[in-house]
């Protein structure tokens, strides 16, 4: 079994941990508390996908679908290769209401998964599409099947899932499919060219499996720092960007899951799940040495960032809250404050920005939160933006003349890029949208000057001009995304996650198979 999938696997803490999980968490709460009016949201819940009722029957199975209601005469066109990226609907809103996976087929007897599921039944022809995918839980095994109702264009498929543990159902609903491909007539690069790709691989231990899956990227002291889920810490010397070096790597074997990383001088901060945030002592950059982790106890951080003397963290547990550190001496910082949003009910924020004395914090479902940092030590709510069916995860803010404009994007089916008017905060209006594929989500963005750098999962890194933020254009791209690549189709969240901007005329980005990709722009 490809390292990447039992990984995946291994890292079943809670599904609300955002990005680089197999599956996402339910979509669709609103915060216990209504603060703000509420916008249109990434996608529209239009009812059920098919029309195809359970029958009785052994939980699982072809035959428990009923299929009248569906067109079996569409299906001939469908396509058993590739990467689909899926929405799933339930039946039973106690379930959550809506999640989102992928399907890796391969009609040449090559490995298929259904999201972190081994594919162990199909059935494939012009009347029938039909997959069962399995998986070992401490509870018994676990199956997902799905089956096909229609299709209701090319490379799109609709039909009806069910889930079951132990042989008895525990779920069902409709889901929607959609096959990963360029866009028509779309190069694989425009206006940025692939200087190297470094796979994520220790030369000193033959075991492949501790590569893990890369996540996020900081470069400093001519060092790339990349994190990855399973595999910790790798370090790469790319004083020469076209031919990185290996340096080390730093792996605990019970604090695996490592999802954002920053510096401030001689100081690491790497974002632990387990353990809050790693301080490492990088002098020597090519050997990070942990010196301590804050704050004290079990503490989920999932991102960090740093402006001036701050340090941020985004505690997802047990807080739900911005832990904020001083960070005047970086390898010693000191826990000045937390930050929770008003009304804040889901699973916490996600990632953050600051600028001009203000927090900008994805928070999710709760939205998109602006607080004051006059006071660092006590920052202060000024304003949210919501939208319907929120999962808020990024953003940068910028100067545009007289305006304060911030960059958003949601994670999962249909989100997309927002630019909001943040000048006042407790009035903050859209102004403008950018999006490339309903199926395909956005991820991380760096803001340089008047360009935007999106790390955008399947899409790859794309470029936009925002000079004019109210219609951003589209100027370079790069697809990271191939669908051959070791580990595809086991997570709607695959592709390019991590990148950075760190003035050196290069753009590094990270990709969940490829590894640390180094472009240049053209």
């Amino acid at each position: 079994m490809p390292f990447i999938r039992s990984l995946l696997l291994l890292l079943a803490l809670p599904l609300a941990l955002s990005a680089c999980k197999d599956e996402s968490p339910p979509q669709g709460q609103e915060p216990e508390v209504p603060l703000g009016p509420v916008e249109a949201g990434d996608w529209e819940d239009t009812g059920p996908f098919a029309e195809c009722p359970i029958r009785s029957g052994e939980c699982g199975s072809l035959e428990t679908f009923e299929v009248s209601a569906c067109a079996p005469g569409t299906l001939s066109g469908f396509t058993p290769d590739g990467v689909y990226t899926v929405q799933m609907r339930y039946a039973s809103a106690s379930v959550g209401g809506f999640r989102t996976t992928a399907m890796g087929l391969s009609s040449s007897g090559g490995p298929e998964f259904l999201g972190p599921m081994d594919v162990e039944a199909r059935e494939v022809d012009s009347d029938t599409v039909f997959y069962r995918g399995r998986r070992e839980t401490s509870t018994g095994p676990s199956t997902r099947s799905f089956f096909g109702c229609r299709m209701p264009g090319a490379d799109q498929l609709q039909g009806c899932f069910d889930e079951c543990l132990n042989g008895k159902r525990t779920s069902r609903g409709t889901f929607q499919a959609r096959r990963v491909s360029p866009a028509p007539g779309e190069a694989v690069a425009s206006g940025l060219s692939l200087i190297s790709e470094t796979r994520m691989k220790n030369p000193n231990i033959p075991l492949a499996g501790l590569a893990g899956m890369p996540v996020d990227v900081y470069v400093t002291k001519k060092h790339a720092y990349v994190v990855s889920l399973g595999g910790g810490l790798f370090v790469y010397d790319v004083e020469f960007p076209e031919r990185p070096v290996f340096q080390t790597q730093v792996y605990r074997s019970q604090d695996t899951y490592w999802n954002g990383v920053w510096a401030k001088g001689d100081a690491l901060y790497v974002a632990s799940a387990n353990r809050g945030i790693l301080v490492f002592d990088i002098r020597d950059p090519g050997a990070p040495t942990l010196v301590r982790n804050v704050p004290a106890g079990a503490t989920n951080v999932h991102t960090v960032f740093v402006s001036g003397d701050l340090l941020f963290g985004t505690a997802q547990e047990p807080d739900s809250a911005v832990l904020v550190f001083d960070v005047k001496e970086p390898l010693q910082p000191v826990l000045i404050a937390k930050f929770q949003a008003q009304g804040s009910s889901d699973v916490g924020p996600h990632d953050l920005f600051t600028f001009e004395d203000r927090l900008y914090v994805n928070f999710w479902s709760t939205g998109y939160v602006v607080a004051g940092l006059e006071r660092p030590d006590a920052p202060n709510e000024l304003g949210r933006y919501r939208y319907e069916y929120a999962t808020s995860h990024a953003n940068a803010v910028g100067r545009f003349g007289d305006r304060l404009i911030a960059f958003e994007g949601g994670e999962g089916w249909g989100a997309h890029l927002r630019v909001l008017d943040v000048t006042d905060p407790a009035h903050i209006s859209l102004i403008g949208e950018w999006r490339t594929h309903e199926h395909i989500s956005i991820h991380n963005m760096v803001l340089v000057g008047t360009k935007l750098y999106v790390a955008h999962y399947h899409d790859g890194v794309r470029v936009l001009n925002v000079s004019v933020p109210e219609t951003p254009r589209e100027v370079a791209h790069f697809n990271t995304f191939r669908a051959t690549d070791e580990g595809r189709g086991t997570s709607f969240y695959d592709g390019a996650v991590g990148i950075r901007v760190p003035g050196d005329g290069y753009v590094y980005t990270v990709d969940t198979s490829r590894g640390l990709l180094i472009l240049r722009e053209e």
